[in-house]
């Protein structure tokens, strides 16, 4: 059994079965990885996946299993250079971490400016996706860390820090009629078009759930994942803007922003890494800035912990920042 083996099943299964796209992707032959798979099946004396032809049609019951311990094997393999690279050069290094828009835009930028002046060596990459396409990445070990508010039930692979509350704000152009209510219910917004978050995104199911709640369905018109682009139709006059708070700036003085903090449940944003990974020293430096409450004791102790649940406990008792 040779590690190319299990990297060649692990990246056949990541690529939807498609042998050509694996072989591509990973600079080699069809033929190659074709043939060290047979190899591998027949010296674990089972399949690992079905075939129509020259075809993979799907991974046997055996295969998933084995897919499973090679996905980790591999990403100790990763964690031994990991920790090999953290003695010999501790300030070099790469850092990729997968969030949404919004994070990557409003939550970010201080936290990266700060980190690459403290380490000028490590070259860090930013990967914009879906819920699903985040945690997928970290858990495949394309990123080292996820940063996500909704679906942590597809995060269950990871271990999710909390690291802070944010909630929402009404935006509309001045003049709007809704600038003119001093407390805003849903009863108020639910009589105007509503521009917002596509669904799955930066806690658009609070506002779902809030409607719900009263009794209301939102009459949403557009939706984007990207909070700038909602505020472009919201001057367009296509409705009224429902967006994260943090995602109004200096540069919006040309709307009406309306607190709606009393009508939605806030979010709470986590950071997430893959369980059994090693981390570095500059990635706890870089947990650390994007949120203060999360020591090296308080990670490495999350990380001994076996069940979600737990770790979530581990933080009932530390207050959260609000942004």
């Amino acid at each position: 059994m040779k590690l190319q083996q299990l990297r060649y099943i692990v990246e056949v299964l990541n690529h939807n079965l498609n042998v050509s796209a694996t072989a591509e992707n990973l600079f080699t032959s069809q033929p190659g990885i074709s043939k060290q798979v047979r190899m591998l099946e027949d010296e674990l004396g089972i399949q690992i996946f079905e075939r129509s032809g020259k075809h993979l049609t799907q991974v046997t019951p055996a295969g998933k299993e084995v897919i499973r311990y090679a996905t980790q094997v591999l990403g100790k393999v990763e964690s031994i250079k990991a920790v090999a690279c953290q003695y010999t050069q501790p300030d070099q290094g790469t850092l990729n971490i997968a969030t949404t828009h919004t994070q990557a835009r409003y939550a970010l930028p201080d936290v990266i400016q700060g980190f690459i002046k403290r380490y000028p060596k490590v070259s860090l990459h930013m990967h914009q996706g879906t819920p699903t396409q985040i945690s997928e990445s970290v858990v495949k070990g394309k990123t080292d860390f996820a940063i996500a508010t909704e679906a942590m039930h597809l995060y269950q692979d990871l271990i999710m820090l909390p690291c802070y509350h944010w909630n929402r704000s009404v935006i509309v152009p001045k003049g709007h009629p809704l600038g003119d209510i001093e407390n805003i219910s849903v009863e108020d917004i639910a009589k105007h078009p509503i521009v917002t978050y596509v669904f799955g995104f930066t806690g658009r199911s609070e506002l779902d759930d809030a409607f719900n709640a009263a009794g209301y369905t939102p009459n949403v018109v557009f939706t984007a994942t990207d909070a700038d682009v909602i505020k472009t139709y919201v001057r367009l006059g296509l409705g009224v803007g429902v967006v994260a708070s943090m995602a109004v700036d200096k540069d919006d003085d040309d709307f009406c922003v309306i607190d709606a903090s009393h009508i939605f449940k806030s979010s709470t944003t986590s950071i997430g890494f893959r369980k059994g990974s090693f981390l570095r020293d500059y990635m706890y430096d870089f947990m650390v800035r994007f949120a203060p409450h999360l020591t090296r004791p308080l990670v490495e102790k999350a990380i001994q912990l076996k069940y979600s649940a737990e770790v979530s406990k581990l933080f009932e008792d530390i207050e959260l920042p609000t942004r």
